[in-house]
């Protein structure tokens, strides 16, 4: 009988807690700038529950389109190991946040610039949860600053599905984008998410 190595995705789950989690992880604006805007929300499973453990990564290009980033968001302890995070400074262009106890989760970051002629901005997320042996992909756009019809993404899709991408505005500064990871109970549509093709 062949026996199979377990893949990362099957066995990370449970050491979200305390491996992945990333001090500051959710800070990726540089400290003070100005143009800083939150944006938050809740990963809800199928039932509609907040999921308390999930994890979610961001990566995205800075305010004038440059998706280059630098290294810094993982930098670790030379002689401990442990891991020191970013320096407040540097722009990365990643985050990595952890939902709280009531499936929240919120990541201070800059308005992306759109990467390209043609395209409109937004940040990628990778959601991580138990239940998930794959992670998923998906984006999210900040409602106010895109044109819907010039993206090829959000012009591809029915307009229910496309508004599940979208960031809505709460107040200056602060966009809420919540995650369905199904479609819940209470009839609320399933986020979009995007499928790579493996190679």
């Amino acid at each position: 009988m062949t026996s199979l190595a377990p893949t990362p995705s099957q066995t990370v789950g449970p050491f979200y807690g305390y491996a992945l989690p990333l001090p500051k992880g959710g800070d990726i604006a540089p400290e003070g700038d100005p143009r800083a805007v939150a944006v938050h929300g809740y990963v809800y499973d199928g039932a509609g529950q907040p999921v308390p453990d999930a994890l979610i990564e961001v990566f995205q290009a800075d305010p004038e389109g440059d998706a280059a980033g630098a290294p810094g968001s993982l930098r670790r302890e030379p002689t401990t190991g442990r891991l020191n995070g970013r320096d407040g400074l540097t722009w990365t262009g990643f985050g990595r946040i952890a939902t709280d106890p009531d499936g929240h989760w919120v990541v201070r970051t800059l308005p992306p610039g759109a990467v390209g002629e043609g395209r409109q901005p937004y940040l990628a997320v990778v959601v991580f949860a138990r239940g998930l042996l794959h992670h998923l992909h998906t984006r999210v756009y900040l409602a106010d600053q895109v044109e819907a019809a010039a993206d090829p993404l959000l012009s591809s899709l029915e307009p229910a599905r496309a508004e599940t991408l979208l960031a809505k505005p709460e107040r200056p500064g602060v966009y809420r984008f919540d995650i369905r990871l199904q479609q819940g109970e209470d009839g609320a549509e399933e986020t979009v998410f995007l499928d790579f093709a493996q190679h």
